[in-house]
């Protein structure tokens, strides 16, 4: 049947496009040929019903929308062929009932979307063909849809070949099966938010039972973040309450819950519960007798059957302390070097013996060692000077380092044996935590950011960071997984705003 080769301007002249003399004979056959279309709108041919048979070609087409070829019931063949196609919708094809054949051939589409072909039960014959770059298919999880309807309910045709991925290019699409793709994957969503500011979170487990230990300094308060089981949400009652605590440190000793709180003001102690679980907190020591005069971080470490305790202390005249556990408190054991306002300590071990890593905004990062029952100085971080803080991780035997910078790089080490070496840098301009962490059995990098969105990385070979996802955390301080069974939770806290807890889930990429 005759068909017409026009040049149209727009839809909207599409009737006016067709000589009367040929739509006399031809109501049932047009082309359309080299058009530049945006969108190819819902219903673009109602008034031509009576259509069999339609080519559109050697055109651009932004994008085929949603019911763009509606109330075409009676149409048996669709040529979309050698255009320059954007996107097309997925319901694109619907209403099509009589459809026989398809032609998208050489359309320049790396993708279809799912369910495209839904609903053309009448379909004989498919092309999607790839030919000299004509449609460059990607063969990941976006369509894998198209591998299963292949198998199951494809008309015969010509269906192409990958472009990629690398290890799939030059396959026909009708050689692949659903399970040669590896489709799952995981990201965080938003579970709970809890209506106060935190600045240190700590993870605690007593008795099997997980929970988060949280530093309220606005409130003056420590919180113990729990699971409700008849709520089905987490709850944090306050434990103890204080003046400005910067970090509320638990720590199980002798079966005993015991929380280090060190404050700004009003002496910093340590407390322990006095009975299980829901029982008060009674104050067990000061701690430091005025040794500490601007306490910043606490961490803890058990060395030679010992449990050390390590402050650090971020005034001009003060001096980071390391405390021992003598089974009714904690008393000084060693004073590091003084008058560095030292931000962090990490305890790690490096060549199988322990190590501390003790940061500060006056100088580079200092590495000690264990000898003879105390810390001596090894070597310091080369060329990373105002680190604010560094989380260790173990990968494939080997040790790194995030060391977090407010205001430059952050920045990836691993331990050669003698000194820690740069791996990888990442912009991190308003961070203050660059957390190590395993979640759900993966392991992760979260950067926290106060001007922007916090960035979520999982840790790929050789420790370096692959982006995963964007949290949106005002001035995040901590990041803290919690497992509670299967299910498995990020608490994130913020100093400015409300505490978010965020869940981890599986999603499936190619649905």
């Amino acid at each position: 049947q005759p068909s017409s080769a026009l040049l149209c301007p727009s839809l909207a002249q599409f009737d006016a496009c067709f000589p009367p003399s040929l739509a006399q004979f031809s109501p049932v056959c047009r082309s359309l040929v080299r058009w530049h279309i945006d969108v190819l709108g819902e219903g673009s041919f109602r008034d031509t019903p009576a259509l069999q048979l339609l080519l559109v070609t050697a055109g651009r087409l932004g994008t085929i929308g949603d019911g763009a070829f509606a109330g075409l019931a009676l149409l048996e063949y669709l040529f979309i062929e050698d255009n320059d196609v954007g996107t097309i919708a997925p319901t694109a094809l619907r209403g099509l009932r009589g459809l026989l054949y398809l032609s998208l051939a050489n359309n320049r589409l790396e993708t279809l979307p799912r369910g495209l072909f839904q609903g053309l039960e009448t379909l004989t014959q498919l092309w999607v063909t790839w030919t000299c770059g004509g449609n460059p298919f990607q063969c990941d999880c976006h369509l894998r849809w198209l591998v299963t309807w292949l198998g199951s309910a494809a008309p015969p045709g010509e269906l192409g070949r990958c472009r990629g991925p690398p290890h799939r290019q030059g396959t026909p699409l009708t050689q692949l099966q659903a399970r040669d793709f590896h489709c799952l994957g995981s990201e965080l969503r938003p579970f709970q938010s809890l209506p106060f500011s935190s600045l240190a979170a700590e993870p605690f487990a007593l008795g099997g039972h997980p929970g988060v230990a949280l530093a309220q300094p606005f409130a003056g308060a420590c919180a113990l973040l729990e699971w409700d089981q008849l709520a089905g949400r987490f709850r944090a009652p306050t434990i103890i309450n204080g003046s400005s605590p910067v970090a509320c440190h638990p720590l199980q000793l002798g079966g005993a819950l015991v929380v280090v709180v060190a404050q700004l003001g009003g002496g910093s102690a340590v407390w322990r519960r006095a009975g299980g679980p829901g029982s008060r907190f009674v104050r067990l020591q000061a701690l430091g007798n005025g040794r500490l005069r601007r306490p910043h971080a606490v961490a803890s470490a058990r060395l030679g059957g010992h449990w050390y305790l390590g402050v650090a202390d971020s005034s001009k005249g003060g001096t980071s302390t390391l405390f021992r556990w003598g089974g009714r408190g904690f008393y000084p054991h060693q004073a590091l070097r003084p008058w560095h306002r030292d931000t962090h300590l990490e305890f790690l071990e490096l060549g199988g013996r322990p190590a501390l890593v003790v940061c500060s905004g006056t100088r580079r990062p200092l590495v000690y060692r264990w000898s003879g029952g105390t810390f001596a100085p090894h070597t310091d971080i080369p060329h990373v000077p105002d680190v604010y803080a560094a989380k260790h991780f173990r990968l494939w035997g080997h040790v790194f380092l995030c060391l977090t910078r407010f205001l430059g790089d952050a920045k990836v080490m691993r331990w050669e044996g003698s000194m820690f070496r740069e791996v990888q840098q990442v912009p991190a301009r308003g961070s203050m935590v660059f957390q190590p962490l395993a979640l759900a059995g993966q392991r992760y990098v979260i950067l926290g950011n106060d001007y922007a969105p916090s960035r979520v990385y999982r840790l790929g070979a050789g420790g370096h960071l692959e982006p995963s996802q964007e949290l949106l955390v005002p001035t995040p301080r901590a990041f803290v997984p919690l497992s509670l069974g299967h299910r498995h939770f990020l608490v994130a806290s913020s100093f400015k705003g409300a505490t978010q807890i965020y869940r981890h889930v599986t999603v499936d990429l190619g649905s």
